[in-house]
């Protein structure tokens, strides 16, 4: 029984998980978390950090893992080392940094001609400052963000130009970079969407578009995503070959991988890329929903060295929508029957409890519940998916 090693055990790491089960895997799940959900379901539990590299690799040499997996940002590194250790697929310990590090990942997309914004780095309030004047040289707004964390955590276009401001931004994203690095950016105009690919021995495969909708300024935390996508099959085409571009210029080639991108007046430029499955749901039920390429199965095989079954086997549409609610401690959730009984309503699940508190949605870890939708189309899926949303009620007290 071949063994694969699953780095993280949270609620986005649970599927894969549960698939590699159902493929007849025997899973050792590592988490420094205890509680973490995914653990149940493992074969073996280790309690270790996922930014641990050491102890992650040791915890692969002493059950002689075939395969390594990981559904997080950081973790990437972790996987490369391990990959590297075992002798076994995974992105390079060298290109996993490009991959992890939004400083590193713009330069090697600069340097392989794949479109992007102005960017910049800060490793100090001095650097800072002179990147925020670079950046408004251009005459564009300023988003700042951590060099290497996710979740939109610490992201934050900025507002206006006095120190004391500049100075509480510059703190609030460096606090959420692992080394307190920021980078600093021309904000780009325009729709975004996510990519979702598959590569396996350096050809990338692209399986969806998905249309994204955030919060917008300051934060930009994403509330819905629909597939596929519902732009011109002109942009889509050059959403394709421009994630494609970005996935051989950083290196991942064998993987999965979610490129961001912005459609912008001046044509598509890439956000940034994970060189993992996406998360918010997207490769675990939209694409399988939209398409029936079952993204989870997929990436295992690639891990395994097999080529993964990437063709689609119908054309359907898809839709998340996730909802927040007053700010107070949640005493109840109303209306969940009533939603989920709508046709095309394939789940309301809530990432929430009873008696934690509802704050403002600053990161996705703030938002409070999430409705799954499959339909013909996408304006369909997004229709039954908010319908559902406006049908529960978060009590609050």
């Amino acid at each position: 029984m071949p063994k694969i090693l699953i780095i993280g055990a949270g609620e986005m790491q649970l599927p894969s998980i549960v698939k590699a089960k159902e493929m007849g895997l025997y899973v050792i799940a590592v988490d420094i978390n205890p509680q973490a959900p995914g653990l149940k379901f493992a074969d073996v539990v280790e309690i270790v950090s996922t930014d641990d590299l050491d102890g992650v690799i040791k915890v692969a040499e002493q059950y002689n893992i075939d395969a390594v997996l990981t559904c997080s940002d950081f973790p990437v590194r972790t996987l490369a080392a391990v990959g590297e250790r075992m002798g076994i697929p995974a992105i390079s310990v060298d290109n996993s940094y490009k991959a992890t590090n939004k400083w590193l990942m713009r330069r090697a997309l600069k340097n392989y001609g794949v479109p992007i914004p102005f960017f910049a780095k800060a490793t100090n309030f001095d650097e800072f400052l002179q990147a925020v004047k670079e950046v408004t040289k251009l005459g564009s707004k300023v988003i700042v963000k951590p060099a290497d964390s996710s979740g939109s955590r610490g992201v934050h276009l900025l507002e206006r130009m006095d120190q004391e401001y500049l100075k509480s931004v510059y703190e609030y994203s460096k606090e959420n970079s692992h080394f307190g690095e920021v980078v600093v950016e021309e904000f780009m105009e325009g729709p975004e969407v996510c990519v979702e690919t598959l590569s396996y021995n350096g050809e990338c495969k692209p399986i969806q578009i998905t249309d994204k909708l955030t919060t917008g300024a300051p934060y930009f935390v994403e509330m819905g995503h629909s597939q596929p996508s519902q732009h011109s099959k002109e942009i889509q085409e050059e959403i394709y070959r421009t994630a494609i571009a970005a996935n051989m210029a950083i290196g991942n080639y064998n993987g999965s991988s979610c490129t961001e991108i912005k459609i912008t007046k001046d044509g598509v430029k890439v956000v940034e890329l994970g060189a993992r499955l996406a998360g918010d749901y997207m490769t675990s039920d939209l694409v399988p929903l939209s398409t029936g390429v079952d993204m989870m199965e997929s990436v295992i095989k690639i891990s395994l060295g097999d080529k993964p079954n990437w063709d689609h086997k119908y054309e359907k549409a898809s839709a998340i929508r996730f909802f927040g609610a007053k700010l107070g401690t949640i005493k109840n959730f109303i209306g969940v029957k009533e939603a989920e009984a709508i046709d095309g309503v394939v789940r309301v699940a809530f990432l929430k409890n009873i008696g934690d508190e509802s704050v403002i949605i600053k990161s996705s870890l703030d938002r409070v519940g999430y409705v799954i939708v499959q339909a013909d189309t996408p304006a369909k899926a997004v229709e039954i998916a908010e319908k559902a949303v406006n049908l529960i009620e978060v009590e609050i007290i």
